[in-house]
């Protein structure tokens, strides 16, 4: 059986990146999951580059084939 897979598009102050690839994953639950370590990671290594231009407001939104999922 082939896993779900889910596209994980970065929202900033700078508009919509939108993820073409996707991960499979084997569930929402394990994609929430993904979403969170990788805001995270993104946000720790903003800090370690301490840039000019401080990123007020980020957001990962996960989505599958279908559409967006919501919390």
């Amino acid at each position: 059986m082939r896993m779900p897979r889910y596209y994980f598009d970065l929202r900033d102050d700078g508009g919509l990146y939108t993820d073409d690839e996707g991960v499979g994953l084997p569930s929402i639950d394990a994609a929430r999951q993904e979403a969170a370590h990788s805001l995270a990671d993104m946000l720790r290594d903003a800090v370690r580059v301490r840039t000019r231009r401080a990123v007020r407001q980020t957001s990962v939104e996960v989505r599958n084939d279908v559409g967006p999922f919501s919390s």
